[in-house]
């Protein structure tokens, strides 16, 4: 199969448009639909994304195909793995009959289950409470049990709290399930899919990486594929396997399955390769004991801006990435550092659709043109460089071990968090450096204050949305934001870079010392909206909260 003449390629998802809304319950399927399932739905604007792929090989073009298919079988993990009871409900979501019923379909689709992601995961489809363990516990698992059978068992640790195992019950016992067993039949597909876009490339990294990652499905053993992920020369950028543990939500040890099928931007990617070479001054610049620096992690750390072709999985759910910083594995990282990605057509549709309207609501009306698109871009990338740098591997009393073990369910917050203030504090080392010009922070500031409502408005359930919390209410309290008479938030740009450097401290000795008790502290001191928050983010009610993106397939000369 090839592509000829094409000027874009458009890539549909497995899962096609539904509707989410409700009213009256919903007989055929015996649910109960929220009576604002049209509203819920409202939040997510359609946008369709494309991207230029005329530079692309007829042999990444035909690569691309496969990697489509591999894609849908990613997307059939992570729905499991969201919930285990998702392919039966889903049925009796189809069934669903009544002039809401496209609403509640539509909705179910965006949040990969019956649970308002921005809303604490309260129901919007039936009356079952959320499992913070998401797919990957029994559901009746509490902590306290998991726990207790670690203490019990302490040969089970290493396996039960691995990024790629679910857990289940065998009669009284807990057993660990490895991945590769558990999602055999799709990990096949997926891997029969990346062999054969591998033999269809011409590209010989691209080659390399598919065929590894795709051995690694049925190994678990993720290390090789992302070193050679690290060395991807390939103006197709994939990302494909088990990442991030935002969806467990109980421990936060389990990773989700996803996948990016992007094709890269290289003039917009060789303007940022200065920052490149500045991890090592970034990482010394940070504002703690050198003790707790990672002076010696890899810093070959590239940088791609890319254009999103196709999201499945993890990453589809719910709110949309902008960007994104991998591989986790900090054996990886201490090796050759992490590749930094940007979504530029995902960011370009978030600024205009979203971001904009946003600040024309929240900031003063005589500083709403003081945001930037630059701005924005340069923060986003910037919080995802500072991803890499801080503490990783840490020491705790003589034991070896990682910050996200130590912080459990809020370690997702806390590293979004810190990637956020180290986002903006970066900026203002590298101006004061003479690395990035000071022009900058003439928008940086304003940028910032309103793009705190469009991560907050993801609700404090998801942790990019508690992390913001966290960070707005530190600031609020160091003067950095002020609230004017009119419910308005103002940067006080004097402030700021004093404010996020005592953030950032807190932050990040969090982490150095894995103090999961400080972490609970800090949560509670700083993680509820305040009253003046609530009310602006009412105010935004016919902003949408993000985008429900699809992407189109157009092929020729099959």
């Amino acid at each position: 199969m090839r592509y000829s003449g094409l000027a874009v390629l458009m890539l549909t998802m497995i899962m096609t448009g539904c509707g989410a809304t409700p009213d009256a319950p919903e007989k055929a399927a015996g649910l109960t639909v929220r009576e604002d399932i049209v509203e819920l739905r409202a939040q997510f604007v359609p946008q369709t994304l494309t991207a230029e792929t005329l530079h692309l090989s007829d042999g990444d073009c035909e690569a691309l195909l496969h990697l489509v298919d591999a894609a849908n079988a990613i997307d059939e993990i992570f729905t499991v793995q969201a919930w285990a009871g998702n392919p039966e409900f889903a049925s009796r979501v189809g069934a669903l009959d009544g002039p809401n019923a496209a609403a509640a379909r539509d909705y179910y689709r965006i949040m990969n289950g019956p649970w308002d992601r921005l809303d604490h995961h309260k129901p919007f489809l039936g009356n079952q409470p959320h499992p913070p363990g998401a797919g990957y516990y029994p559901e009746d698992l509490t902590e306290a049990e998991f726990t207790a059978w670690i203490e019990a068992h302490p040969e089970d640790r290493e396996v039960f709290t691995s990024l790629h195992t679910l857990i289940r019950r065998d009669g009284d016992a807990l057993v660990a399930i490895p991945y590769s067993e558990a999602f055999a039949a799709s990990l096949e597909r997926a891997a029969k899919a990346m062999r054969a876009a591998a033999a269809a490339t011409d590209n010989e990294s691209l080659r390399n990486f598919l065929n590894l990652r795709a051995d690694a499905f049925f190994t678990d053993d993720y290390y090789e594929s992302d070193m050679a992920w690290m060395d991807l020369d390939s103006t197709i950028e994939v990302v494909i396997g088990p990442y991030e543990t935002y969806e467990d939500s109980l421990f936060g040890y389990k990773a989700a399955f996803e996948c990016f099928l992007c094709v890269a931007q290289p003039e917009d990617s060789k303007r940022l390769e200065i920052f490149k070479s500045e991890l090592p001054f970034l990482e010394k610049n940070l504002p703690i004991p050198d003790e707790h620096k990672n002076l010696d992690r890899g810093s070959e750390s590239p940088i791609r801006v890319v254009d999103e072709l196709l999201a499945t999985g993890d990453t589809r759910s719910g709110v949309q990435t902008i960007a994104f910083n991998l591989p986790n594995d900090e054996r990886v990282r201490e090796a050759k550092g992490s590749k930094k990605v940007l979504l530029k057509n995902v960011m370009q549709a978030k600024y205009e659709g979203i971001l904009t309207p946003i600040a024309h609501a929240v900031l003063p009306a005589d500083e709403v043109d003081r945001i930037s698109f630059e701005a924005f871009f340069q923060f986003t990338l910037h919080h995802e460089l500072s991803h890499g740098i801080g503490p990783g591997q840490i020491t705790i009393d003589g034991r070896d071990t990682e910050v996200r073990l130590e912080l459990k369910e809020l370690y997702s917050a806390f590293e979004e968090a810190k990637a956020d203030v180290l986002g903006v504090y970066d900026i203002y080392g590298l101006v004061a450096k003479g690395v990035m010009g000071p022009e900058i922070l003439e928008s940086l500031p304003w940028t910032y204050t309103a793009g705190i409502f469009r991560t907050t408005r993801f609700g404090v359930a998801e942790a990019h949305g508690l992390g913001m919390v966290l960070q707005t209410n530190f600031l609020l309290e160091k003067g950095a934001v002020e609230i004017t008479p009119e419910g308005k938030f103002r940067p006080v740009p004097a402030l700021f870079e004093g404010a996020f450097r005592d953030l950032a401290h807190e932050l990040l000795m969090i982490q150095a010392e894995g103090d999961y008790e400080a972490a609970v502290a800090f949560r509670e001191k700083y993680g509820t909206v305040n009253p003046t928050m609530v009310a602006a983010i009412d105010a935004l009610a016919t902003i949408p909260v993000d985008i429900d993106p699809s992407f189109p397939f157009a092929k020729k000369d099959k």
